[in-house]
């Protein structure tokens, strides 16, 4: 299958499009490197522009023949979509719609979007399961929710055929491969404590440390990202046998604190890292654990990094060799 991946120079999106190789399939990326890296892209055909670019977009799926796509690009900083929610809107909500837009023209009805655990908000129940109930407590997560319910209404009206996967927190690297987690700036906790230990940064600040969890600080599922791409190649392949649309969790159903986060990092690096603890952020929910039961069940998704510090050794390894990131 010819895929489009939208994003695929970035953190998830390389490894999606890897994936996909690895599966006998065919990427072809389309990413605009405002916040992707053209060095992370390390199979298909790689053209650099706008998720936005209707013309563009319309253009590639002509000339490459696409037959399915993924739609990874998206602003997702929590903290500044609270401050500047109209760069989200615009970005995740309208040029996400003119990309739908292209394909659904073009006749491509097979779709795979990056939704999000921050649709969620403060959940009710833990692990949270899909038909929860949705509350987000940040405009990113509003926009993702948003986007979610444009696609419902899409596949009854023009036939467009999804799923959505809601990420938990996606975290470590490719270990084959040297493709990695680099963000300008950086702000997801585990590559800032890895950065910390390696001297990069004078300490790693937790955002929080009165939150009503056995330690106070935040408690996250994290999820390696092979396996998070894993389940995007299971989805387009579910579609491509004539799955309906529908909306997964993904997630390994294990919740770590932040300061569980920091003592798993220590004894894998083997480093000090020093702590600095801080007021909480805007729109961070407490708790955020997946119940991933329904993709396990239906496409036979099966995680192959649910520990922890496996998936913080192979995280490790990838800073260890790229001090600077990619530039490095």
């Amino acid at each position: 299958m010819k895929v489009l991946v939208a994003g695929g120079a970035g953190y998830i999106g390389s490894h999606v499009g890897l994936e996909l190789s690895r599966w006998g399939h065919q990427p072809v990326v389309l990413d605009n490197l405002v916040k992707g890296h053209r060095q992370a892209v390390v199979t298909g055909k790689f053209i650099q522009g706008d998720v936005g670019d209707k013309a563009l977009v319309k253009q590639i799926i002509q000339e490459e023949q696409i037959e399915a796509a993924v739609h990874l690009c998206a602003y997702s900083l929590v903290g500044e979509s609270v401050t500047e929610p109209a760069k989200y809107f615009h970005n995740n909500i309208g040029n996400g719609l003119s990309f739908l837009d292209a394909l659904r023209e073009s006749g491509v009805n097979k779709f795979v979007f990056s939704s999000t655990a921050a649709v969620f908000g403060e959940p009710e129940k833990i692990p949270i399961p899909e038909d929860h109930p949705k509350n987000p407590t940040s405009p990113y997560g509003f926009s993702k929710l948003t986007f979610e319910g444009i696609l419902k209404f899409y596949d009854r009206a023009y036939g467009m055929k999804y799923i959505a996967l809601r990420y938990f927190n996606a975290a470590g690297a490719d270990p084959e491969a040297a493709i990695g987690e680099d963000h300008q700036p950086e702000s997801h906790l585990i590559p800032i404590v890895l950065q910390t230990a390696q001297g990069l940064r004078p300490h790693i600040e937790i955002f929080g440390t009165d939150y009503p969890t056995s330690d106070g600080t935040c408690v996250r599922d994290y999820i390696h990202v092979n396996d998070l791409a894993q389940a995007h190649i299971l989805a387009l392949e579910a579609l491509a046998k004539g799955a309906d649309s529908t909306i997964y969790n993904l997630g390994n159903g294990q919740g770590y604190s932040n300061r569980q986060v920091i003592e798993v990092a220590k004894k894998v690096s083997g480093k000090v890292i020093s702590v600095k603890e801080g007021p909480r952020r805007p729109g961070d929910p407490a708790v955020l654990v997946a119940s991933a039961n329904r993709i396990k069940e239906e496409l036979g998704w099966k995680p192959q990094y649910p520990q922890l510090e496996k998936i913080i050794e192979t995280a490790w390894r990838w800073h260890a060799g790229h001090p600077n990131g990619y530039e490095g």
